[in-house]
């Protein structure tokens, strides 16, 4: 632990460099946040995926309607609830070795991704590997502030960390 702090001092003060890891992170379905998210993403050492099935949906915009190969360090966000592809691209991305799947949404309610799951046949411990809700409570209200808590959340995981201010 003594060394991380020090290596992580070291380059907060531009005095070393981060490790090299490869880390993709996939935004599924264009929206707002997805913007953010990728971007803030890209800040954080991500490689910035967005993937939309529509093309029509991304015009002018880099992404791909394809899902690109994706291995054990790709983390996936899916941005949107409500879109009708929702569980076919979710069962897509399951059959993957991604690192991390989770759904933005209400925590309040079941997620529709759940009976879009189980309706295509996905087995439930398939299911239970989405995640929902997402990121660190921090009552995010805009698409800036939803990337910034989706993404603190991924690092905490990441890094095997439960989130939160320090000592509390």
């Amino acid at each position: 632990m003594a060394s991380e702090t020090v290596s992580a001092c070291a380059v907060a003060h531009g005095e070393g460099e981060p490790g090299g890891e490869t880390r993709t992170l996939v935004a599924v379905f264009a929206s707002p946040v997805a913007e953010f998210l990728l971007r803030y993403g890209q800040d954080l050492g991500y490689r910035p995926v967005l993937f939309d099935p529509d093309p029509a949906r991304v015009a002018g915009v880099e992404a791909v309607s394809v899902l690109p190969d994706l291995d054990g360090d790709t983390d996936v966000v899916v941005t949107d609830h409500h879109r009708d592809e929702l569980g076919t691209v979710l069962r897509d991305v399951l059959a993957r070795p991604v690192r991390w799947t989770g759904v933005m949404g209400n925590p309040r309610h079941e997620g529709p991704h759940v009976e879009a799951l189980r309706s295509l046949g996905v087995a439930q411990p398939d299911i239970d590997r989405v995640h929902r809700p997402i990121g660190l409570d921090i009552g995010s209200r805009r698409p800036a502030e939803i990337a910034i808590a989706t993404l603190a959340g991924l690092l905490a995981d990441r890094n095997g960390r439960p989130g939160g201010f320090f000592g509390h």
